[in-house]
């Protein structure tokens, strides 16, 4: 399983939201290249990164600080928010993006979805947010009647790298991650699961690892590592004590 600490940029600044509330946002770090820079020293071997704005927006807003992350870690950094047509998959995959993360295009234009893993295979994740198990899309601003199964099912033999799957009503509030709903959609698909929205503690990292079989391929942190309640060196030890 791997643990990618959440990189969420609003203004060119490291934020984090509560429930997708961009009027919720706390700033933690205004040199997102320091952040980055930060959690690669503190051993993590991804980095999940979000242009906040940028999915408000429908097109990337946050590009020089992506680039400030790209520069300051040799970490491959997977990156969403408001990539919505080829043009910008190719963009950033060619800027050094390893994996491009297509959250609100996946539902109104699945045939880019696929196209785009025809082209880059391994490089293109699937973001579904979800409210009640119905999908979000547009910064989480419009609910749709899809459930997150419904959708991830249309990518199955796709080729995509993963599906992120994020329970808004936890988002950002450390309520703990919804294990029971990821580990049923990671049971019912054939792409790997990551998990996403309310991780808290260790014993968030420890229930996904408690699972039989493990099939959550792993779970991103946002919130908790900025305030310090979850201890980056004690989550990584006991993911490698697990493999």
């Amino acid at each position: 399983m791997i643990l990618y600490p959440a990189i969420d940029l609003k203004g060119g600044a490291c934020v984090r939201l509560a429930q997708g509330d961009m009027a919720r946002a706390t700033v933690y770090n205004p040199d997102p290249g320091a952040q980055a820079a930060a959690f690669r020293a503190a051993g993590f071997a991804w980095l999940h990164v979000v242009d906040l704005d940028g999915a408000f927006a429908g097109a990337s807003r946050n590009g020089p600080a992506v680039e400030a992350i790209l520069r300051a870690t040799d970490a491959p950094v997977q990156l969403g928010g408001g990539i919505r047509d080829l043009a910008a998959i190719d963009a950033w995959l060619d800027r050094g993006i390893a994996r491009v993360i297509l959250g609100t295009v996946a539902l109104r234009n699945p045939a880019l979805v696929i196209e785009a893993c025809r082209l880059h295979p391994g490089r293109i994740a699937v973001g579904i947010d979800a409210r009640d198990g119905r999908v979000a899309v547009e910064g989480w601003a419009e609910t749709a009647e899809l459930t997150a199964l419904d959708l991830a099912r249309r990518f199955e033999d796709a080729g995509v790298a993963a599906i992120i799957f994020t329970d808004i009503a936890r988002d950002g509030l450390l309520t703990g991650l919804n294990v029971p709903a990821t580990e049923a959609l990671a049971r019912a698909l054939a792409i790997p699961v990551i998990a996403s929205g309310g991780l808290a503690s260790l014993a968030d990292i420890a229930a996904l690892l408690a699972l039989p079989g493990r099939p959550v391929a792993g779970a991103i942190s946002g919130r908790a590592l900025y305030d310090g309640r979850l201890d980056a060196r004690a989550a990584l030890a006991l993911i490698a004590e697990a493999a």
